[in-house]
């Protein structure tokens, strides 16, 4: 083979990989496009349900259950900040009072969003994806449409919102947690330099615009694993085989894009200095 043929080989696998990615960010955003539709269309159309029952029961599923695990990720989060900063911060610059205002710094604006997005991909995620997924091995799907029932409406609006609110809702659990694992470390373990007065040094620290940043990034973070869980269930091909590969994609992708949308808000935070 000569090298102009293994570049051409190489660009055509290049392009491919590329046109699938541009296809498969188009279905989702056909899918989002769907489900703001629909839920529109719930909230104005006195004919189209909306389905709080569904929202608040998937609620529970994403949202109530993930909450210990999220708690216990965040304490620990906030135990290992306050041990790994310490000696920098202590030795020689002998500031280590610092301490409660970059735990809350790097906490409500990005550790804690970032690391329920985390949880809740592997928690939550794999099982929306796993469970849509055996719907369509099982032709569950097909039999919906049949009927005209659509599975956007049915199936993805609850597990969109559902998983929006609780990355929400859990992102503020999460900053509390991690501040009282640096709080719990500073008592038991560093001293009254850093423990005496760190409420108020992390609250003067903080302002409105870190805490309303860290909602801002979990709806992101929430959207971005709904829709890739969903996409990734709705497309199944293949069996158990299909589902399982679903399942992992889901995972995999959620992670990367949950990374590259927090390294577009820090650059944005960055530029705007926000």
């Amino acid at each position: 083979m000569t090298m102009s043929q293994a570049q051409r080989g190489w660009l055509e696998r290049l392009g491919a990989k590329v046109l699938g990615g541009f296809r498969y960010v188009g279905g989702m955003s056909l899918m989002l496009g769907d489900t703001l539709r629909w839920t529109v269309l719930g909230l104005v159309s006195p004919r189209v349900r909306l389905g709080r029952r569904a929202i608040a029961e998937q609620l529970v599923r994403v949202g109530v259950r993930s909450l210990g695990i999220v708690v216990l990720v965040q304490l620990f989060i906030g135990v290992i900040l306050a041990l790994q900063m310490t000696p920098p911060l202590r030795d020689p610059w002998r500031q280590e009072a610092m301490i409660p205002n970059i735990i809350g710094e790097a906490g409500f604006r990005m550790l804690g969003p970032i690391l329920t997005a985390v949880v809740i991909t592997g928690f939550a995620g794999a099982s929306i994806a796993a469970e849509i997924g055996t719907m369509v091995v099982a032709e569950e799907i097909e039999a919906m449409e049949a009927i005209a029932l659509n599975p956007v409406r049915f199936l993805v609006v609850p597990r969109f919102w559902a998983t929006f609110l609780a990355m929400i809702l859990l992102s503020v659990v999460a900053d509390l947690c991690i501040a009282l694992g640096g709080h719990i470390t500073a008592l038991l373990v560093l001293g009254p330099t850093v423990y005496e007065g760190y409420w108020t040094r992390m609250q003067r620290q903080l302002d409105m615009l870190d805490f309303t940043t860290g909602l801002i990034q979990a709806g992101v973070f929430g959207t971005l694993i709904s829709l890739i869980a969903c996409y990734e269930g709705l497309k199944v091909r293949g069996g158990a085989e299909g589902v399982g590969r679903a399942t992992t994609m889901t995972v995999v992708y959620s992670i990367v894009a949950i990374i590259i949308a927090a390294c577009v808000f820090t650059v944005v935070f960055y530029v705007y200095k926000l």
